[in-house]
């Protein structure tokens, strides 16, 4: 699978406390012609597939720290606004994403509907926060497909 640079949310991003994602991407200004759409719809078409993977194990003093992680869209680049939520992961216990590989999101299709001008990762923490852990997060148009084959088969292309 690429990643793609522009299409990444978080690169090994430190997650300790509620934060946003280093990187919102810009879907652009809409259109200004009486026939031009009014609403992006970046779910449609070709689909999309968000995927966020628990680079480094996300460790909190108490070990009772949770994890819910939204994808957002915002009129605004900080997602301050009135953001819209696209996509949730829920609430997640620290014994689950406290393992470095955990993937919160693996290859979950992005869901049509009406996105705003910009689009990013919400990492909220609950109970108490975090003292280490890194989050890396993307949106790509492969599916994350990670099924393993027994050996030693040949498809008959050289």
């Amino acid at each position: 699978m690429l990643m793609d640079r522009q299409n990444t949310f978080s690169n090994d991003q430190a997650i300790t406390a509620t934060a946003i994602s280093t990187n919102v991407i810009d879907l652009g200004p809409l259109g200004g012609l009486p026939t031009a759409n009014l609403i992006r719809d970046i779910g449609a078409g070709a689909p999309l597939y968000l995927h966020i993977l628990v680079t480094t194990a996300l460790d909190s003093a108490g070990e009772a720290a949770t994890t819910t992680v939204t994808l957002e869209s915002d009129s605004t680049a900080n997602l301050a606004t009135s953001a819209t939520v696209h996509w949730t992961s829920g609430s997640i216990a620290e014994a689950v994403v406290g393992v470095a590989g955990y993937w919160i999101a693996k290859g979950v299709p992005l869901p049509s509907g009406a996105y705003e001008r910009y689009l990013g990762v919400r990492y909220t923490i609950g109970t108490e926060n975090m003292t280490s852990g890194n989050v890396t997060a993307w949106i790509s148009n492969n599916r994350f497909d990670d099924r393993t084959y027994r050996g030693g088969f040949s498809t008959g292309v050289s």
